[in-house]
């Protein structure tokens, strides 16, 4: 196959993981509204060109470590719907049984080692995992996703330098979606922001709009080489747009009406959408597309509806009793 029949083939994926991103977080707040989904949801509506053009970047013994809003990352790493959202659903098919829900995601099989309820919380772990990589002396590589919130947490200059200092295979990606929770980001973080606080921590560092999913994949599959060729951490701080409010019960009413709707009209979806097209690719496949997609969650949510609760007796599995355990001799 020419270089030029590869390159629209994975442009036609980056479409479909994304409308597959789309199409479960619809339906899970869906679900959620239905009262079929107990708590609240982070959902990355408007995100899902980042967690694809990082993510078709990496192989699949690479490591991902995610944050609370993590959906998207776990579908684009490779972890299967159907045990999300039955996770979502607090049954005992779903990724932790059922006891983790939206925030605990994981899938070692695919490299995915967890979302993270914390934040900054992934960034510590991202270095932990590098530094065992290194020690092993594999190629693997970890990524780590975090917002814009994190780089005002401890963990944020703990992780750079510690990554930096001894340069470890982790690729650090800031996803800034301009708000941490309710509260914007530049009206609590002094100075020019996370790509100057990564070059001061002696991390290269970029920047990308990350709504273009075309964009963000070149940028992290030229930043992932370099960590791969064992050239330290890099950082790539990727701005986008959370659509949606902070959480699944936030209707986002703080927010000003005019801004949401400049940012629809930026949608990572409907902008490549328009790419395509211009390329020759016709409205009614990108249609069926998503079509499927869709279906593929519906199936999703009908199943975590049938699938059986956890027996309590769970809830004591994966615990450990301090009083009993010891170290052995």
């Amino acid at each position: 196959m020419s270089d030029a029949a590869d390159n629209f083939r994975r442009l036609i994926d980056h479409y479909r993981t994304m409308a597959r991103i789309r199409a479960f977080e619809e339906t899970a707040l869906s679900a959620h509204k239905a009262g079929e989904i107990p708590g609240p949801l982070h959902v990355s509506i408007g995100q899902e060109a980042v967690a694809t053009g990082v993510c078709v970047n990496l192989r699949r013994g690479d490591r991902l470590t995610s944050n609370h809003r993590g959906h998207g990352h776990a579908i684009a790493k490779g972890a299967e719907p159907a045990r999300m959202m039955a996770e979502l659903f607090g049954r005992a098919t779903g990724y932790c049984g059922g006891k983790g829900g939206s925030m605990h995601i994981a899938d070692f099989s695919v490299g995915m080692l967890g979302a993270n309820g914390v934040v900054a919380g992934g960034i510590p772990i991202a270095c932990g995992a590098a530094q065992g990589l290194k020690l092993q002396k594999s190629d693997a590589i970890v990524t780590c996703m975090f917002g814009d919130g994190a780089v005002n947490r401890g963990p944020f200059l703990e992780g750079l330098n510690w990554a930096a200092l001894y340069r470890l295979p982790v690729l650090f990606v800031c996803e800034d979606n301009g708000v941490a929770a309710f509260t914007r980001a530049d009206s609590v973080t002094a100075g020019p922001g996370p790509l100057a606080r990564a070059i001061a921590c002696g991390v290269p560092a970029e920047s990308v709009d990350g709504n273009d999913v075309i964009a963000v994949d070149a940028i992290i599959g030229s930043a992932v080489a370099e960590v791969r060729r064992g050239h330290g951490p890099r950082f790539v701080h990727a701005k986008t747009y959370r659509l949606m409010g902070h959480t699944s019960t936030d209707a986002a009413a703080w927010r000003d009406a005019d801004e949401v709707s400049a940012a629809r009209k930026r949608d990572p979806l409907i902008r490549f959408a328009a790419v395509l097209c211009e390329r020759g690719v016709a409205a009614e496949a990108l249609a069926e597309i998503v079509a499927e997609a869709q279906a593929e969650m519906v199936r999703a949510r009908a199943d975590a509806l049938i699938a059986p609760w956890p027996e309590p007796a769970a809830a004591f599995n994966d615990v450990q009793d301090v009083g009993a355990a010891a170290w052995p001799k």
